[in-house]
This record gives C-alpha cells, sequence and structure tokens, in this order.
C-alpha cells in the first residue's frame, strides 16, 4: 500500500524548470502508484459527454449568452433567470462542470478579511444550504461540518481575532480556542506547536455535480436555456453608429445566437475566448492538487481544516481527507487544451511535498495513511487572487465571470448573484470593485510578464496573513512617474498602485529601490540577498504599530508644523472637452461644476441608484495650446478632471460609459502620463511657493479652490490652491519633462523653511484627521453622499439634474438609515479597518477605514453605522450613544464624532491660522 509518507520520502529534491519554458505533467516513477480520480460519488462525466451533438439546438436569439457551465454560469444563469431574465441560454462545449469544477475541493469558509467576501459567501451558503432544495426539492451535497483555522503564532491568531471580530457584524458564529479545546474537538490533531485557533461551526463544503445539477435545473424551471456539447467558435463585435464597439452575436459550432450581452464563464479558457471578441482576459492556467486519503478511524464528522502557516487544508471526505493546499513553485499549465474536458494530470510529488509534510505534522495519523487518489487539475488564477468581474472597457455588452482562484464553488452564488444584477442594472448591488476588471489599468491587462508574476506571487502568497500594509514583489516598476529617480535617491519606499510605483513613506535609510521579481527562489531563481526594499517591507508584517512608525509621524507633523511636498503624479489627469462638455459635466457631477474657467470644484460622481462612482476635483479651463498636455486646444468647453490614480481605469470607464449611453459630442481625453502633480502643502506652502512662481498667492489674489496656468522655474504649470491634508497648500501640475526641474526649484526653495519629502502613508494619516473621504475605503459605490456626509457636493438646491439625483432626494425624504461617523479612541491602538462598531451593547456597524492621527495623538477610524431597531440614523443617534471599538475581541471605550476632529471650523485649509 502507498502511505502518505512514502510519497514524503520519494519526493527527491530537483529542478524545476523555469515558469517561461513549458514544464511537462510527470510523476515520480519512485514514488507511490496512485490512480486520478475526484473523490465523489457522481460526477456528471459518466452521464455521456463529448457526443458531438448539442443537447438542444442553439436559438436563434437571446437576451444574454452565458459561455461556461462550471460553478459561475450554472450561478449566473439561474441569478439570471431568478431576476426575471427568461431568455437566457448557457452554452457548455462539453458537460456541466466538466472544465475546473469538477475536481474542485468545494469547500466554502464564511470569514474572510473582506466585509463584502462574508456578504457573498453567506449568499452562497444560502443558496445551496436552503434556498435551492427548497426550490427543487433535490439536496446539493451541502455538508455543514464546521471549519478549523490554525494558528501557529501570535500574528496569525491576532489576524484570525479580527476575522472573528468582523464576523460578529454578520452573525457568523466563531469561538478563538486554545490547543487543548482544539485537541478536544479534533482528538487527531497534534497540538504541541498550536498557539490557538478559530472555529466556525457553520462552515462546510458542497458537492460540484450536486450543486451544478441544481443550478440548472432550477434555472431551466424558470425559463433558461441550458446547451451542452455546443462550444462557442466565435463572438461577433460590431461598431455602432458613434464608433463604440458591441456584442452582437455568439457564433457556436451548431448555429449563431444573436445576442447583445455575453458572459464569460470560461474559467481557465476564459482568456481564449475573450480573444474571440479583442478583449484582454488577464489570468493564467496552473496545475492545482489535492490527494485523497484511505479510510481514517475516528475521522468522521471532524470539521475541516485550514492551516494556514504550514500552507495547507485538510478537508472532511466521508471517513477519509482531502490533502491540498498552495506551494511556492506550482506548475504553469503553458499550452492551454481547448479539448480537455473531465481531465486531470499526473501529480508532480516534488511540488507537493510540501503540503504533505505539513499534513503529517498536523494529523500525524497521515504518515501511516494510504493514499486513494490523486487529483491534480486546472485552475485559473488572478493577479492579486481575486475574481474578474464585470463588463470589459473594450467591448460592451462583454461581461467577466471568471479568475476565480480555485474558489469558484463558494464565491459562486454571492457573485453570481451580483453579476446577474449588473448585467441587468448596469452595476451590481454589492461594492464589487475589488473583483471588477476595470481595477486593473488597460496597460496590464495583457502585459504577459506582469499576470504571470503577480498572479505566482499571490498564489504563493495565498495563505500568508493579510497585514494591513503589504505591497506585492511581483510585477513592480510597470509605471513610473517623472520624480521616481529623484524621490528613490533620496531614500523614497514606494508603493504599488494600477501598476505606478507612488511615494510611501522616506527611509532615512538611503536609497531602497524595487528589484526584478525572483519568484521566491523558486523554478531555479537565485533569491536577491541583502533586498533592502523587501526589508523595510518585512517590517511592515504586524498588526502593531510598524517600526517605521515615528518616521511617517515626522513627515505628518511636518507637513502640519512647516510643509511638504507629496508627488502625487500618479493622479489620473482627463480632460472633458467638446460642444457638449458641459451638458456631460452637469449630468455626470453630482456638483455645480459649470462655473467660470479658473475655478475647481470637489465633486462626486454617481450611479443611479445614488451610490458613489468617484469623488474627484473638477476644474474648468480655457482653450489651449494643441501640442498641450497641460492646456489643450478644444471647441467648446473644456473640464480637467483629477482622479485618485489607483481607481483611474474604473473613472475612465465609468465616464465614457455615460458619454456613450448619453451620445453626447464631446471627448475624454488621458493625459495621465504626460502630466506631474506635486502638492506643496502646510502653513509655510505660500511663502515658499512665492518664491518660485510668478504669481500672487494671497487669499484676494489666489482664493482656495481656484487654478490658473503660472510659471515656475521657467516652466509653465497649472497651479491649483487644493488640500488632501487639511492645509493651506497648492498642487502644480506640471508635464512630465518639466518635473525634476520644477521639484528641485520648490524643495531648494524650501530648504531653509524646513521641507521635508512626505508619502502616502502620511496622506492617509493627514486625510483622515481632517475627516477627508478615501473612494473605496469610507466611499463605494454602494454608498450615499447624504450617508458619507457629501450632502454638501450635491446640487439639490437647483433645478440641474444629474445622474443618481433621483435616488438621493428620495433618500433625503425618506430618511438616511446608515450614517458614517469618526470616532477616535483614548488609548493609542493601532487599528486598520474591519474592526466591529460597538453602541449601547449591540453591534450597529464596522470600521472601514483607521489610522492614527499625529496632530491629535489619537487614533481616528471611521465606519457606518445603523439603529438595530431600524430606524434613521439622525445626529441625535450618533450623540447619544456609547461606543466601543472591538479590535482582535478586545473592546475599546470610543468617542463619536459628528465634525472631524482635526480643524473643525475648515480654517487652516483657506490659510488662517
Amino acid at each position: 500500500m502507498s502511505y502518505v509518507s512514502c510519497a514524503l520520502r520519494a519526493a527527491a529534491p530537483r529542478l524545476l524548470p523555469p515558469p517561461w519554458r513549458s514544464p511537462r505533467p510527470f510523476s515520480s516513477a519512485t514514488g507511490p502508484t496512485t490512480k486520478k480520480s475526484v473523490p465523489y460519488q457522481k460526477t456528471l462525466k459518466e452521464e455521456g459527454s463529448g457526443s458531438g451533438e448539442p443537447s438542444r439546438p442553439p436559438p436563434p436569439s437571446a437576451e444574454v449568452v452565458v459561455v461556461g457551465g462550471g460553478s459561475l454560469g450554472c450561478q449566473t444563469t439561474y441569478h439570471l433567470a431568478k431576476q426575471g431574465v427568461t431568455s437566457v441560454v448557457l452554452l457548455e462545449r462539453d458537460r456541466l462542470t466538466s472544465g475546473t469544477t469538477w475536481h474542485t475541493a468545494g469547500l466554502l469558509w464564511q470569514l474572510r478579511p473582506s466585509d463584502v467576501e462574508v456578504e457573498l459567501l453567506a449568499h452562497t451558503r444560502d443558496v445551496v444550504s436552503r434556498e435551492l432544495p427548497a426550490e427543487t426539492g433535490l439536496h446539493t451535497g451541502w455538508v455543514e461540518n464546521g471549519g478549523l483555522f490554525i494558528a501557529s503564532n501570535k500574528q496569525r491568531l491576532d489576524e484570525y481575532k479580527r476575522l472573528m471580530s468582523l464576523g460578529k457584524v454578520y452573525g457568523v458564529e466563531s469561538y478563538v480556542l486554545t490547543p487543548s479545546q482544539t485537541k478536544d474537538l479534533y482528538p487527531l490533531m497534534n497540538i504541541d506547536d498550536l498557539y490557538g485557533t478559530l472555529y466556525v461551526p457553520k462552515d462546510g463544503t458542497m458537492d460540484p455535480a450536486g450543486t451544478c445539477s441544481t443550478l440548472a435545473r432550477a434555472a431551466t424551471a424558470r425559463g433558461a436555456t441550458i446547451i451542452e456539447n455546443c462550444p462557442v467558435t466565435g463572438i461577433q463585435v460590431r461598431a455602432d453608429d458613434f464608433g463604440v464597439k458591441r456584442v452582437y452575436a455568439v457564433e457556436t459550432a451548431h448555429g449563431t445566437i444573436q445576442t447583445p450581452c455575453v458572459v464569460n464563464c470560461a474559467g481557465v479558457w476564459a482568456r481564449a475566448l475573450g480573444r474571440l471578441a479583442g478583449v484582454h482576459v488577464p489570468l493564467v492556467g496552473m496545475h492545482h492538487a489535492y490527494v485523497v486519503t484511505e479510510r481514517i478511524e475516528g475521522i468522521q464528522n471532524m470539521p475541516n481544516v485550514r492551516d494556514h502557516d504550514a500552507s495547507v487544508y485538510l478537508r472532511l471526505q466521508g471517513d477519509a481527507l482531502s490533502v491540498g493546499g498552495y506551494e511556492s513553485n506550482p506548475i504553469f499549465w503553458e499550452e492551454v487544451s481547448d479539448k480537455f474536458a473531465f481531465g486531470l494530470f499526473d501529480l508532480d510529488w516534488d511540488v507537493f511535498m510540501q503540503h504533505i509534510e505539513g499534513a503529517i505534522n498536523r494529523v500525524p495519523v497521515l504518515e501511516k495513511t494510504g493514499i486513494k487518489s490523486t487529483v491534480c487539475g486546472p485552475e485559473s488564477f488572478t493577479a492579486d487572487h481575486k475574481p474578474l468581474m464585470g463588463e470589459a472597457p473594450e467591448v460592451r455588452g462583454f461581461f467577466l465571470g471568471c479568475g476565480f482562484n480555485s474558489a469558484g464553488m463558494m464565491l459562486g452564488g454571492g457573485c453570481g448573484r451580483e453579476l446577474a444584477h449588473w448585467i441587468i442594472h448596469g452595476r451590481p448591488e454589492k461594492d464589487m470593485y475589488g473583483y471588477d476588471i476595470r481595477r486593473f489599468h488597460q496597460s496590464l491587462t495583457d502585459n504577459n510578464r506582469w499576470i504571470r508574476e503577480r498572479s505566482h506571487e499571490s498564489y504563493a502568497k495565498n495563505y500568508s496573513v493579510v497585514f494591513p500594509h503589504d505591497e506585492p514583489l511581483a510585477g513592480r516598476n510597470v509605471r513610473k512617474d517623472p520624480l521616481h529617480e529623484e524621490l528613490l535617491r533620496q531614500g523614497c519606499v514606494f508603493q504599488e498602485r494600477h501598476g505606478w510605483e507612488r511615494p510611501g513613506w522616506f527611509s532615512p535609510r538611503g536609497a531602497a529601490p524595487v528589484l526584478d521579481y525572483d519568484y521566491y527562489g523558486a523554478y531555479g531563481q537565485e533569491r536577491h540577498r541583502d533586498y533592502t526594499y523587501n526589508q523595510l517591507l518585512g517590517d511592515e508584517y504586524t498588526f502593531d504599530f510598524p517600526p517605521h512608525h515615528d518616521i511617517i509621524k515626522n513627515e505628518c507633523l511636518m507637513c502640519r508644523n512647516a510643509l511638504a511636498l507629496f508627488d502625487m503624479s500618479y493622479f489620473g489627469k482627463f480632460y472633458l472637452v467638446g460642444p457638449e462638455a458641459t451638458k456631460a459635466a452637469n449630468w455626470l457631477f453630482t456638483a455645480d461644476v459649470s462655473k467660470a474657467p479658473g475655478s475647481t470644484v470637489y465633486t462626486c460622481m454617481l450611479n443611479k441608484r445614488g451610490g458613489v462612482e468617484s469623488d474627484l476635483t473638477v476644474s474648468r479651463i480655457s482653450p489651449g495650446d494643441p501640442a498641450s498636455p497641460l492646456a489643450p486646444a478644444f471647441e467648446g468647453d473644456g473640464y480637467y478632471l483629477a482622479i485618485g490614480g489607483a481607481v483611474a481605469q474604473h473613472n475612465w470607464s465609468h465616464i465614457t460609459s455615460v458619454l456613450q449611453d448619453m451620445k453626447l459630442q464631446c471627448k475624454l481625453l488621458d493625459c495621465s502620463e504626460e502630466l506631474g502633480m506635486m502638492s506643496i502643502q502646510g502653513p509655510l506652502s505660500r511663502v515658499v511657493l512665492q518664491e518660485v512662481l510668478d504669481t500672487d498667492l494671497s487669499n484676494e489674489a489666489f482664493p482656495f479652490s481656484t487654478h490658473k496656468l503660472v510659471t515656475a522655474a521657467g516652466c509653465t504649470v497649472r497651479a491649483m490652491r487644493l488640500s488632501f491634508v487639511g492645509e493651506m497648500g497648492w498642487e502644480l501640475h506640471v508635464p512630465k519633462a518639466d518635473c525634476v526641474k520644477v521639484y528641485q526649484a520648490v524643495m531648494q526653495a524650501g530648504a531653509r523653511h524646513g521641507i521635508t519629502n512626505a508619502g502616502y502613508r502620511a496622506i492617509d494619516s493627514l486625510s483622515i484627521e481632517k475627516g477627508y473621504r478615501h473612494w473605496h475605503a469610507d466611499l463605494r459605490p454602494d454608498d450615499t453622499p447624504l450617508e458619507a456626509g457629501l450632502a454638501f457636493t450635491c446640487k439639490l438646491k437647483s433645478g440641474i439634474p444629474f445622474l443618481g439625483r433621483e435616488a438621493v432626494e428620495a433618500q433625503k425624504a425618506k430618511g438616511i438609515f446608515r450614517r458614517l461617523v469618526c470616532f477616535t479612541t483614548e488609548e493609542k491602538v493601532p487599528m486598520f479597518g474591519l474592526e466591529a462598531v460597538w453602541r449601547d451593547g449591540k453591534v450597529v456597524g464596522h470600521i472601514r477605514r483607521a489610522d492614527f492621527g499625529f496632530a491629535i495623538d489619537k487614533t481616528i477610524a471611521y465606519g457606518y453605522i445603523r439603529d438595530p431597531a431600524g430606524g434613521p440614523v439622525s445626529l441625535d443617534f450618533v450623540k447619544s450613544g456609547s461606543y466601543q471599538l472591538e479590535r482582535m475581541g478586545v473592546t475599546y471605550p470610543a468617542q463619536a464624532h459628528t465634525k472631524s476632529p482635526f480643524d473643525p471650523d475648515n480654517k487652516r485649509v483657506k490659510g488662517f491660522y
């Protein structure tokens, strides 16, 4: 008999092929002989596949065509039908589940370090455990045996305690157990190296065939059409009268279906399907494996186990275990075969061995347990280990529902519902930006090196502790702004956002360049030695204040007391110009931006439901030189848009879609790469800049929220009097060729006044101290301006219609039932978001964003709260409660604020100190 321990001994070290060469699947000749088969009693493979004839003829047309009959395809089809779309067709090239779904482990863990993911997982669990059985009378194969997360150190247990606190907000039952309590629950477990565990009793597993066949039954009962053995051979895309590319039809080997909407749920094959429509799908295929043991006495009814530090999971499989995980050297599936159905690879024991080692350590009986079968199949993985969803920027009507990183079963229900809502209503119900394809800049989605490197790192780090300030080492230095080398020499420690290298903070130890990715030493790559950037990043691996906390403090206080220069060149910089630009601006922006040239307005953009899609500044401009990125030529009206760089693609796509839908005569121009942006902020900013700029900077001559073209160091720049940190200051928008010259002139003038470089870690602290919102932190597409305290950005007193106005007015009339509230704690304890908010002994919400405010010397946290009784959340309700914030299971008294705790009268930005 083959034993798990035999596999460990047989896996002799060998050099794996580099990731850019095609690895050949192989099984070690000296290893145990094992059969390849999934551990499920029933799969759809046995019901006949690949007959060559479709299960039914394709219809001539459909409202929606879903391609791919795995978990996501079935869930999306079911939810489309449930939401009223009866003319929906699912096309599967073989049988349902035949791609990657049929061999999945099918685990569902309810707690993740994301509030949205907790909600998505809750819906999947509800669908498979309650909705489908009630609707069809069939059993989906849901088994509720619980989940157990293993912590071998304090940091890991701290992470689990964060999940437990978040779980209280959503009513997810969980318990932190001691090693001895864990042993009582799981007698076969080795607890010698345990620090503690997190137990979630209502976690469980799903059966892929049972779940998907039940979804198919429920969808067809609601009018959906499911066609198997019907591969897609082409996607017709046509340009409309305005040149906008739109889906027109889906071609199959058995006929063409005319449709305005295609949903790519093709898993590993999604990239090839995207190419048929000219859409980039940034994912890679990898081998992903687990082994199934023989019977283990005493394992029955035990919870599923995730030992993150050993990078291994143990899934209960009746009276046996499935053992798998995420290794540091996964095998890439280089040439994805379109004929691969119900297929498995030979298991590479050299790659898999680390999981066996960890599994034996955790459950020692495995050393004497036989291996019944191996399961090594293809899975799709993405650059940040998050799915790809939403409408593709390249083609209207082409939606993505792929790249699920082996989590398609557990995320399928929640994501299927959101994707269906997205297709029908133009946006999801929840904040799905973390999964939205538009989170990646268009220059990255077809960058094969970037996709490969980042996907590898995300796979290898999947079980790593999720620290608040971690940064990738892969896929770096793709986009550099004009000041990159200058700041690097001065000790800048960069962060990666949207492909850009942006300043994080400045180390006094000198330059800390980000080096080419070394794959963590996998595939025969030599690991970098004495890697300063990686060492500094390692200091961030804490849930306490990092060692450089005082350096960030100094950057913040220098800004508050003297002045600091922030390089914000990674910002998105767009021009909205043309004969109907003002008509577009009035509709797009909540504030009245159609003022005289020279004005700058802070505003939001909303969706139809009143949710905030963006916050940005919009400046009215006059026409300029045709060749100038600073002041382009145009006919009609013009507006200059400055948008947070990490969400530039999202903003571009949102604005473009609105312009296309309204058929407006105007253009959106992207000058993000052509312009740099420096922000000089602090009480002494006027004194210093007056030496550099050739214009009067007094309050009377250059008031807050205005802009003008001026000269700096002999260069023309656009100066804007704005602040994102709550101080008097100016932004300088500079052509890239002039950025270094202008930067040096400002730094030279500021030297005797104590000017300092500062990064985004300081901006995060300073902005939260002032109460400024960060989009996708305290401001998301499912938050309204009224809830977020941004009613002042809405032109409700005017008669000008804008996108989302009706929803905002309706909410104003009905009352606000959730509200963003600022909290401070007297105790200097680090918080990072996801902490539970208690009011008068009841959980009323959770923290979205938190940081330390150095000027007020307190922890500051923002979160949305509700009234447990279901009533409106008025300011009186906010003021009348007694609050506590729960961090890792410990509660801290907190004070609620209805105004910013720093400079609540907003004097400093206007120059009054």
